[in-house]
């Protein structure tokens, strides 16, 4: 299994064959998503050979979007499924990283521990301090979309998700979900429903 050489191939997918108006789903959010799922691995004991599925999986979950914004965990399968073969993946593992990319749809429904890792990497930011300066990158993406056409909209919209989301493994409660809440307070407050 060629890890290394996947990534290289993936992350120049990425890089240029992604549409400009995506600044959110960028090769910056892949990274950032697989520091995140490293570093939630590392938490909850996971290694060897189980850990470099959930990195191809990390790597792959948003190739996708170079085909279609709608449904884009599909088609980044569709994607893995034709690349991991040459890089020496087995059926089984790729039946693995195909549950940890649809893991990552929302609403997230993962089904074990690495699909629970991955899905949590992949909203790590809403527990950072970094949030809002990330989810700016969001919502240029939706109001070039045309899912949201004003800032309140936006922000109203990011709130219930916020509300409606927890996150999975104990490692990311433990690391992110004070912080979390505390910006779902700071969003409340922006939209003066809290005082």
């Amino acid at each position: 299994m060629d890890y290394e050489g996947v990534k290289k191939l993936v992350f120049n997918k990425l890089k240029h064959g992604l549409s400009d108006d995506l600044r959110y789903h960028s090769p910056q959010h892949t990274q950032d998503v697989l520091e995140a799922a490293i570093r939630l691995a590392q938490m909850e004991g996971i290694n060897g050979n189980d850990l470099e599925l959930l990195k191809t999986a990390v790597v792959f979950h948003d190739l996708g979007f170079i085909i279609s914004y709608k449904q884009h965990e599909k088609e980044s399968v569709k994607l893995a499924k034709e690349i991991l073969p040459k890089y020496g993946y087995s059926i089984d593992d790729i039946d693995k990283i195909e549950g940890m990319i649809m893991s990552t749809e929302i609403p997230q429904k993962p089904s074990n521990k690495l699909e629970e890792i991955i899905a949590d990497a992949d909203l790590d930011y809403l527990g950072r301090d970094d949030i809002f300066l990330i989810s700016q990158r969001l919502q240029y993406e939706w109001k070039q979309l045309g899912i949201v056409t004003t800032l309140r909209d936006w922000h109203e919209k990011q709130l219930q998700f916020m509300k409606n989301h927890d996150y999975h493994t104990e490692s990311a409660k433990k690391l992110r979900r004070e912080k979390k809440l505390k910006n779902i307070e700071e969003l409340e407050i922006l939209l003066c429903l809290k005082k």
